[in-house]
């Protein structure tokens, strides 16, 4: 059996930095606006600055990167897989989208990789790659109780408010229940170390992933059963422990993205090309 060593998690980790003094509505609205940046552009610079500074700010946040060491290394696979598939199905969507066609590789008669295919698809790969470590940055630095309440004073209803902090709080749990399966699996003998091929080891992952399915799905009516019990909902408002309230750090970061997405959807709007391509 292959020993497993699984240092990574996905949760609120208080590591005291300036980003975790941040409410958490003005993480939520960063996160939002981030989003809304990177579905709006194509531009390769725009997209590698935001990936950046992502980066800079995981860093800033002091959570330790073993921590999401591993959660980077895999949405880099199903990303690079998801492009593989891209030119797969597509070889020519680069060269149709830009309009030119330089030849680089020749796979086949029918699979010819282009300059500009390459260049789209790491346009693309490093688009969805750049909102990661933000949602990473997100989840690590917000707490759930905190979170909910600052939502409920901003007029979303407390049950639906309750609900994200329950997701938020979760998340560690399913990983928990994702180490345990992997481990009873490994003690029956289906093995997912380096020895083993890539294609038995994901016909491997699905042995885990339909019992944590399952798990989940008991654990969601368990936490409901618990709520119900407890008379959650009978009343039309509640009070919050951690309420936080907003300071001219939480102003100054909201306006300063609040403009940064203006000026990128500008951006998109005045130019007549989706893709800046440099050749």
């Amino acid at each position: 059996m292959t020993k497993s060593k699984t240092k990574f998690g996905i949760s609120y980790i208080d590591t005291g930095s300036p980003i975790h003094q941040l409410n958490g509505i003005t993480k939520f609205v960063v996160f939002m606006a981030w989003i809304t940046i990177v579905l709006t552009t194509f531009d390769l610079r725009l997209i590698t600055g935001l990936l950046l500074i992502g980066l800079l700010l995981l860093k800033l946040s002091r959570v330790p990167f073993s921590v999401y060491r591993t959660l980077l290394v895999t949405a880099s696979a199903i990303l690079s897989i998801n492009a593989f598939f891209i030119f797969l199905l597509a070889p020519n969507q680069g060269s149709e989208i830009l309009g030119t066609a330089t030849p680089l590789f020749s796979f086949s008669e029918s699979h010819v990789l282009s300059r500009e295919t390459l260049y789209y698809l790491t346009a693309v790969t490093l688009k969805y790659f750049s909102m990661f470590p933000i949602a990473l940055l997100f989840v690590f630095s917000t707490h759930p109780s905190e979170f909910a309440a600052s939502l409920n004073r901003l007029g979303v209803p407390y049950k639906i408010a309750y609900a994200v902090s329950l997701t938020l709080r979760y998340l560690p749990e399913i990983k928990k229940d994702f180490v345990n399966i992997m481990h009873a699996q490994q003690a029956r003998g289906v093995e997912l170390g380096k020895g083993v091929s890539i294609y038995n080891r994901l016909k491997n992952v699905s042995k885990i992933l339909t019992p944590l399915i399952f798990s989940s799905l008991d654990r969601a009516e368990e936490i409901s059963n618990a709520m119900e019990l407890r008379g959650f909902g009978r009343h039309k408002t509640r009070t919050w422990y951690s309420l936080k309230p907003l300071t001219n750090a939480d102003y100054l970061v909201i306006s300063g993205f609040g403009v940064f997405t203006v000026i990128a959807i500008a951006k998109r709007i005045l130019e007549k090309d989706l893709f800046w391509y440099p050749f």
